[in-house]
């Protein structure tokens, strides 16, 4: 019984916590989700990010549709970046298969603590003006290589990619706050689809589904409820909120792991 109740409160904190995470900051559910299966229930860190993928598509589709009504997506202008995110989370996803598992554990673990530390010193808030005037062939070349950068990383541990999108779309291609992380959510529907695919394909399935129910039910929930908040609320308390909270989990997390 206690380790049923243990599942479901490590799945609740850590679904709730990824699609607060995404709902609010188009950041990738992996970067809560995997690490907490990881530390606290001993799951394979390979299964660990195919779930968290797998938990992503639902919320960031959730999250993507919030922000179309509210007139926060640009699909048209995002879908070179789309395209070249896809192929290269299928080959970060194999490149992960080769890792071995204390490595990819270490590295997701960390990411937590480091994505944390950017939102708390320097929160994602406007766009700066001087992106706003690259001519079209820059921008597609921009959107290709950021989009191979970011699609790896997702594909590779899952954590990072989220917000890494969001900073590509703010810094480089010069998109307006709220109109990237829409286009985040968005364009992170299909790279999480894809790389909880490849994940699964690869490394075998689901060894207990019923952690990959409950994460994907928490972080839809967390997603629907943050992304309708997200309009309203100070971008600079939500981005500092965000940050002490991943940061904390990973500090949490990294002392654990030494401690084993």
């Amino acid at each position: 019984m206690q380790d049923i109740l243990t599942k479901i409160l490590v799945c609740l904190i850590a679904g709730a916590g990824a699609g607060f995470g995404t709902g609010l900051a188009g950041l990738s559910a992996a970067s809560v989700i995997a690490p907490m299966l990881m530390t606290f229930l001993g799951t394979d860190a390979y299964e660990a990010v195919g779930i968290a993928l797998a938990s992503d598509v639902l919320a960031s589709a959730m999250s993507a549709w919030t922000y179309k009504k509210n007139g926060n997506i640009d699909v048209k202008n995002g879908i070179v970046m789309l395209i070249s995110v896809l192929v290269f989370t299928v080959v970060g996803s194999l490149a992960a298969s080769l890792l071995p598992t204390k490595t990819m554990g270490s590295f997701s673990v960390c990411m937590t603590f480091f994505v944390g530390l950017k939102f708390i010193f320097k929160p994602v808030m406007t766009a700066k003006e001087s992106n706003q005037s690259g001519t079209g062939k820059t921008a597609v070349i921009r959107s290709i290589v950021s989009g191979m950068a970011v699609g790896f990383i997702c594909g590779f541990v899952g954590a990072g990619g989220g917000m890494m999108m969001l900073l590509v779309l703010v810094s480089v291609l010069g998109y307006e706050l709220k109109t990237a992380v829409g286009t985040s959510v968005f364009i992170m529907t299909f790279t999480a689809l894809t790389g909880a695919v490849s994940h699964f394909a690869v490394g075998g399935g689901i060894t207990d589904y019923s952690i990959l129910i409950m994460c994907m039910i928490f972080t839809l929930i967390g997603a629907a409820i943050t992304s309708k908040l997200a309009n309203k609320a100070s971008e600079e308390n939500m981005n500092r909120a965000l940050g002490f909270g991943l940061a904390a989990l990973g500090i949490a997390m990294i002392i654990i792991n030494m401690i084993k």
